[in-house]
């Protein structure tokens, strides 16, 4: 299993790119560009909410500001001011799981349970990440392998939403996920593609659809082939997916719902 997150991609981003990996994506796989994200529109509370399977509501990470020691609320559940993520059920109900995350951006890591993943490495830029991300998978084949890429997010805020350059680095992340796409055809992974919002000018944080819709595609065994997912789609539901593909225990306290509909059978 292969989630690969891109930090600030929209969908108009996906149309416009040009790239053909994402319309291979979506021939292969079941896919939709209206999926959401959660309010607030800003990076921690969203990629919080898509490897915890619930809402700032329920895990308490209510902004960029979140720290383990530093927090408006706890969560409803967990340990201290940790809430369970993906990672951490995995390595406790198959504590022999390989569990690996690459992540472009350091603040990814401190919402990941300490010492739960057997590697995390906090890497500089989208090359170098997936690069590190596929030599890994080669040798290792994780369980379950989180990549999280950057330079769509950094290109919107230094160029705008919709410029060129936006556009462009969009393109580039099809590119690297094209390059993945090839070392996993021949294996039963699944794959998984999404972001943690979209964006508006140089901002994301406001209360636009712009900002708040986001893509989910994903491809694997017995996912269906080329099917535009009509049920609502919200972030958190990427982590009930992963917990429903690997049979996992959901947390009670995740409201996430497995997006069934992308699939011909469990």
């Amino acid at each position: 299993m292969i989630v690969v997150g891109l930090d600030g991609c929209s969908p108009d981003g996906i149309r416009h790119s040009g790239h053909p990996a994402f319309a291979a994506l979506q021939q292969r796989g079941a896919w939709t560009m209206r999926a959401r994200g959660v309010m607030p529109t800003v990076s921690s509370p969203n990629w919080a909410s898509m490897i915890m399977g619930a809402g700032p509501e329920q895990h308490g990470v209510t902004s960029n500001d979140w720290q383990p020691d530093k927090f408006d609320f706890p969560p409803v559940s967990g340990e201290g001011s940790r809430f369970p993520t993906i990672f951490g059920i995995l390595r406790a109900q198959q504590p022999k799981a390989r569990i690996a995350v690459f992540h472009d951006w350091d603040g990814f890591g401190r919402l990941v349970e300490p010492g739960v993943a057997d590697v995390t490495e906090d890497l500089k830029g989208s090359t170098e990440t997936m690069r590190h991300a596929m030599q890994h998978w080669r040798k290792n084949r994780p369980h379950l392998m989180f990549v999280h890429l950057d330079d769509v997010d950094h290109a919107g805020h230094e160029k705008g939403h919709g410029s060129p350059e936006y556009y462009a680095a969009v393109a580039e992340a099809g590119r690297l996920l094209a390059e993945l796409d090839e070392a996993i055809k021949d294996t039963a992974a699944y794959l998984i593609v999404t972001a943690d919002h979209g964006g508006r000018g140089k901002k994301h944080g406001g209360n636009t659809i712009e900002e708040l819709e986001i893509p989910w595609m994903i491809t694997g065994p017995k996912v269906r082939r080329g099917r535009q997912i009509q049920a609502s789609v919200n972030t958190f539901d990427t982590a009930a997916t992963i917990a429903w593909l690997l049979r996992l225990k959901m947390p009670q306290a995740w409201i996430g719902r497995p997006v069934e509909e992308a699939f011909q059978s469990r």
